[in-house]
């Protein structure tokens, strides 16, 4: 099962320094049979969307969490066999938790935001609570981190990805 994990950019920095994602149990995000109930559209494209979307908007909590990680979501997305994965519909419709650490090796790829969106994404990250309560204002900053596609890295490119960014 395709599993996307929120991260920001000082846990992926350990991640990658460690060589897996955990320590278990670990939220993740995944087509899961609640979301498969909710959504409108059934085409799997569109689910897996929702999903990583989900992730995004958890990486901004993360981000939120976090004064001195940068102000880039980043997703890592990860193979996880089904039997790790358990559903967590009390949580939200997307959310699994994964009982096992998830080496690199497993890991799909990571999504990450340009330097370019680091001010948008810094407004999304100082609204995300207020916009989880319902503040419409707050909202506005998350649709406008919405506009921003996060990028796709290979596994192999994040050590490069972690230092080019260490060194500018």
């Amino acid at each position: 099962m395709r599993v996307y994990f929120a991260s920001n950019w000082n846990l992926l920095g350990e991640a990658v320094a460690g060589g897996e994602l955990g320590p278990a149990p670990i939220t993740g995000f995944a087509v899961t049979p609640a979301l498969r109930e909710w959504y409108i559209d059934d085409d799997e494209e569109e689910l897996e969307y929702a999903a990583f979307t989900a992730a995004a908007r958890g990486s901004l909590r993360l981000i939120d969490s976090d004064a001195l990680s940068a102000r880039r979501r980043v997703v890592i997305s990860a193979d996880v066999d089904d039997a790790a994965v358990e559903f967590r519909p009390d949580l939200d419709r997307p959310v699994v938790r994964v009982n096992t650490p998830l080496p690199m090796e497993r890991w799909a790829c990571a999504h990450v935001d340009s330097e370019e969106a680091k001010p948008t994404i810094a407004a999304a990250a100082n609204a995300v609570i207020p916009a989880d309560l319902g503040d419409v204002d707050s909202q506005f900053a998350m649709d406008a981190a919405l506009g921003h596609e996060l990028e796709w890295y290979d596994v192999s490119e994040l050590d490069g990805l972690l230092k080019t960014s260490r060194d500018s």
